[in-house]
């Protein structure tokens, strides 16, 4: 049996997810090692694209200020203009926010879409449409609707090498970072710990107190222990075949390759110090680790972005560091020759209000936001659109956070056309709104 290891929680039905945590079950709505290499194995015989492409996809949840990060308005009334200064970039004319300073020295290598509109100003119903391309029909809904991005590309492309995830959420999932009705085989590869941490641990890559890896090899023992194994996933409520690729999940625990993909011990101390000693720059260097190592797509969240009151402060406590994690993942892929096949995106659900309000923050705007893109063989080194002089809308080149997905789409080689039946038997396309960004083509 495998042990799980990080932390102990609860979930609101009860079930511990310890608990869940067993025989390569990866909780209620995770990714089991067994799931994993039979859609592996699945699409593989499908076929491939020819090139190995990949996604690092931050979510920035709570949704970014466009104005106090990559949208500054310094010729626009002090109510709407904000506490933050201006400074300038590596790009004639373009200015960002003062606390995005790494990134501007590298503006070069980013593309900014300041033109990204949407209708909704709730966090679930934005999340939901920035993650899968499509409005939350029920804002109660906790549960994806429809399944995201990464996903998609679990699905339709697997992993571009043996024994390694698809798809990994490092932190936790996004809002809406789960498969739908593609079913739980393609949700995430869940990392919960903090890699900032001396301590720190990967869920389920790890052997129970006892049990050697010998022991594990050993086909007989192995074949032994299904019985029980049946056991414990169906007491925990999780009905998952165990077949012969839970045979090959054992071999993905005891071969070393996920592990040392994990291990970011196994970086120089000087490009742990480049991405930042705290959370977010550790989990954005893991994320480059995980594509190198043949994940197809990463999510990670740089959280705290719901702004309503003390911007400033806000601003300054998480966006220094964020800026700095960033603009190494960019540098650092840059130099090791994968910009042309790894794209990054940052994203937040909305922006928020053009007017700052009484308690010194900004609220929920999804009429215009700000998008960062880079790598990925894009035009980078460019602003596309821009907001009106209060940031209230788009003034030019409107689009939407669907443009952005087909951007992704189009960078995996994944048709956004294709349908795939819902719960319901209903046909759905990936995207319905599928326009590409050409100024970054």
């Amino acid at each position: 049996m495998l042990e799980v290891k990080g932390r102990q929680f609860s979930c609101c039905d009860g079930i511990t997810r310890r608990s869940a945590l067993r025989v390569g079950v990866l909780g209620l709505g995770g990714l089991t090692l067994p799931q994993l290499l039979a859609q592996r194995s699945a699409q593989a015989a499908a076929g491939r694209p020819t090139r190995n492409t990949s996604v690092i996809f931050v979510e920035l949840a709570g949704g970014p200020s466009h104005f106090e990060t990559y949208d500054p308005k310094p010729n626009s009334p002090s109510e709407y203009r904000g506490p933050l200064q201006p400074i300038a970039t590596g790009l004639a004319g373009v200015r960002f926010s003062e606390f995005m300073a790494a990134q501007a020295r590298i503006a070069d290598k980013l593309a900014i879409i300041r033109s990204i509109h949407h209708d909704s100003s709730s966090h679930s119903t934005s999340a939901h449409l920035t993650q899968t391309g499509y409005y939350l029909r029920d804002r109660q809904n906790r549960e994806n609707e429809m399944p995201c991005v990464g996903s998609v590309a679990s699905r339709l492309l697997g992993s571009h090498a043996e024994g390694i995830p698809a798809y990994v959420a490092i932190q936790r999932s996004m809002r809406y970072g789960r498969a739908a009705y593609f079913g739980k085989a393609f949700n995430p590869f869940d990392v919960t710990d903090d890699p900032n941490r001396s301590s720190f641990q990967v869920n389920n890559l790890g052997l129970v107190r006892g049990l050697d890896a010998d022991r594990v090899t050993d086909r007989r023992y192995l074949l032994d222990q299904f019985d029980e194994a049946k056991t414990v996933v169906d007491t925990s409520g999780v009905s998952e075949a165990v077949d012969r690729f839970t045979i090959e999940a054992f071999d993905m625990v005891t071969s070393g390759k996920a592990q040392r993909a994990f291990d970011i011990n196994e970086e120089p101390t000087a490009i742990r110090d480049r991405y930042g000693r705290n959370r977010t720059g550790q989990e954005f260097l893991l994320a480059r680790r995980l594509i190198e190592a043949g994940v197809t797509f990463v999510s990670t969240r740089v959280s705290s972005w719901d702004d309503h009151n003390g911007i400033a402060k806000r601003m300054r406590d998480k966006g220094p560091s964020y800026d700095q994690a960033l603009a190494a993942l960019v540098s650092d892929l840059h130099e090791r020759g994968l910009d042309q096949d790894v794209l990054i995106v940052a994203m937040g659900e909305f922006g928020r209000t053009p007017k700052v309000n009484r308690n010194a923050g900004r609220d929920h705007w999804g009429a215009v936001m700000s998008v960062l893109l880079a790598g990925g063989g894009l035009r980078v080194g460019q602003i596309v659109g821009s907001s009106t002089p209060k940031g209230e809308t788009p003034e030019d080149n409107p689009y939407r956070p669907e443009n952005v997905l087909a951007m992704v789409y189009r960078h995996l080689g994944i048709v956004p056309e294709q349908t795939f039946p819902d719960l319901s038997g209903r046909p759905r396309y990936l995207l319905e709104e599928r326009g590409l960004i050409s100024e970054l083509i």
